[in-house]
């Protein structure tokens, strides 16, 4: 079984949403839910979940938490 590499497109989603979030958690922390950013990202509530996933992992600069699950996931934010 063979490990793909993330496509161009993959990278720029993910390159957007950890962009957007770094401006809106300057601030201190915030919470959302995906449904509610989607349009601001340009993305589907969806494809931000599976983003969160990874940039949990990834984005040092970003502290993510799952915060709680009332009818979606709520995610926590702040500044690493």
């Amino acid at each position: 079984m063979s490990v793909t590499e993330p496509s161009q497109d993959d990278r720029s989603k993910e390159d957007r949403l950890r962009s957007y979030l770094r401006q809106k958690a300057e601030d201190g922390e915030m919470y959302f839910k995906s449904k509610f950013i989607a349009d601001e990202v340009g993305l589907s509530p969806k494809e931000i979940g599976a983003l969160m996933v990874k940039l949990r992992k990834s984005a040092g600069e970003l502290e993510i938490e799952k915060w709680s699950y009332t009818s979606a996931t709520t995610w926590r934010v702040e500044p690493a």
